[in-house]
């Protein structure tokens, strides 16, 4: 049997299906728009581990990012992501939905001009990109105005909440994303750092569509 071509937008459309997640047509076809962009720019700058086949660039970086969309369901949301790199988690949700307002972190130069590229591309308005880390004082002043803060990029959740506590207020929330073993990384949490201003709230599990790869979602706030 000859193997059917890959087809973005229909694995992304089924993909979404699976995981309850509605995009409308628009936004269908803009996340395809920034995936071809992000195969152009793969081939110059080092975005994406190198040889990453579509299928899997379509799960574990445009799906993953999308179960992030049911906990921005919220009026004014504006997310802070740290350390975005490409744009996952931030771009693609702003993508899908272009009413989130989104900052992403990014201190690599090159990967900001994919990124500023992918939001003019895009005609996105209430994004920008900002070259910097998150302990930069300067361009992201301690004046929470972030409803969400999450990043793919920091792994120890005792660190990321240490690094983003200056930019929480009383209504933002953290998302820490995570495997299956986020219980294992939740008790380490608690045994290491027991008064963390921080407090875990919830978790939402997903399961990606197509490997079946468990994810969760880790919720702190004030």
């Amino acid at each position: 049997m000859t193997e059917q071509p890959f087809d973005f937008r229909q694995q992304l459309q089924q993909g979404c299906d699976s995981l309850g997640i509605a995009l409308d047509a628009a936004a269908v076809e803009r996340l395809f728009v920034y995936f071809t962009e992000l195969l152009r720019w793969g081939r110059k700058i080092n975005l994406i581990a190198k040889g990453t086949p579509d299928a899997e660039i379509l799960e574990k970086h445009f799906l993953d990012s999308l179960t992030l969309l049911p906990l921005l369901d919220v009026s004014g949301s504006h997310l802070l992501d740290v350390g975005t790199g490409a744009g996952f988690p931030g771009l693609v949700c702003k993508a899908a939905r272009p009413d989130l307002t989104v900052t992403l972190l990014e201190p690599r130069l090159k990967r900001v001009s994919f990124l500023r590229h992918v939001i003019r591309t895009l005609n996105l308005a209430g994004v920008e990109a900002l070259a910097c880390r998150v302990e930069d004082e300067i361009l992201l002043p301690s004046n929470p105005v972030f409803t969400h803060i999450t990043s793919r990029a920091v792994t120890d959740i005792a660190e990321f909440l240490g690094m983003v506590s200056r930019l929480c207020g009383p209504g933002t929330t953290v998302i820490c994303m995570k495997g299956p073993k986020w219980q294992e990384e939740l008790e380490a949490l608690r045994k290491s750092s027991p008064a963390l201003a921080l407090q875990y709230r919830s978790t939402l599990e997903r399961e990606l569509p197509f490997s079946a790869a468990r994810r969760a979602l880790l919720t702190f706030s004030w």
